[in-house]
């Protein structure tokens, strides 16, 4: 049982839920829910697609996140000793299996819906290999390389309706920008944040707002069922990340990462009641209480 526990950590489980969330997100954004509620007679077989890009994320994002230790298992023994790989919980070899096996299923799921869904699933994993091998050690590309796995996972969402990515692919680029500002402001988790890469993440958090407010600009999209939403999401992230600003100490910046994790939940709520109603929006936040709960029993980082 406790070999089973440290495999269990190494995936991250309360991260996992915030990707399912934008599959969720994206399944609205598609249409494809408007659809299956405007059918006169609705079947199980109409929610597969849905139910199989959920499975997809859980092996993408638990693969993505499994390999993340993998290659930093020397870093770790120094760093996060008490990491399973590191402490002996959990083999580098038998983790390296868990996320190879992980990504695997997550790219097959997708297959289920189309190939457009695999091709989207690969390119997911290729982006996770490569942050966690090379990307996340460079200042710049890195941010946007662990954005673009999160972008993807929202177009993979979207791939409910292939014909739906077309016209919104640029839903992408918020998730992008966002991810993009957590990876910057996690650099700071072990010895401190930077300054500058603290206010250039607080600069993408507006960019982030200014983004999904311009959303109005579609003709699908209903502000108004947003809002509520929107300032729940700033009520999450701004107070941790302004309070770690002037201090700089690695136990705001990781209050300031954990919240900034678990709050892409409220993100993908404030889009999802945008374009399929509140009630859409209220079933999608039911996820942050979910990984709130898993976050007391596996590290959010």
């Amino acid at each position: 049982m406790a070999v089973f526990s440290a495999y269990l950590r190494l995936m991250r489980p309360a991260n996992i839920v915030t990707a399912v969330a934008d599959i969720l997100l994206g399944y609205a954004a598609s249409g494809a829910l408007l659809s299956l509620l405007g059918s006169s007679n609705l079947a199980l077989g109409q929610l597969l697609p849905l139910g199989w890009l959920v499975l997809a994320t859980i092996g993408l994002y638990g693969g993505g996140v499994v390999f993340n230790d993998v290659f930093d298992a020397e870093l770790d023994r120094i760093e996060r000793p008490e990491r399973p790989i590191p402490s002996g919980q959990a083999s580098q070899q038998g983790a390296g299996l868990l996320g190879l096996l992980l990504l695997s299923g997550g790219v097959l799921a997708a297959w289920q819906v189309s190939g457009t869904s695999a091709l989207i699933a690969l390119a997911i994993a290729c982006l996770a290999l490569l942050y966690d091998w090379k990307g996340k050690h460079h200042p710049l590309l890195g941010p946007v390389n662990m954005g673009a796995c999160r972008g993807g996972n929202l177009l993979l969402g979207i791939s409910a309706l292939p014909a739906a990515l077309e016209n919104l692919w640029f839903l992408a680029l918020i998730p992008i920008v966002y991810i993009a500002a957590i990876t910057m402001v996690s650099r700071g988790e072990v010895n401190g944040g930077n300054r500058a890469a603290l206010k250039g993440a607080l600069l993408l958090y507006g960019l982030v707002f200014g983004g999904i407010i311009s959303l109005a600009l579609l003709p699908q999209f209903n502000l108004l069922y947003s809002l509520p939403f929107l300032l729940l999401f700033a009520y999450l992230i701004f107070p941790p990340l302004l309070r770690a600003l002037p201090a700089k100490e690695p136990g705001l910046i990781m209050k300031a990462v954990r919240a900034g994790i678990l709050a892409l939940i409220v993100m993908n709520a404030s889009m999802a009641a945008g374009f399929a109603g509140w009630q859409y929006g209220l079933l999608v936040l039911l996820l942050l209480p979910v990984s709130r709960f898993m976050a007391r029993s596996f590290a959010v980082t």
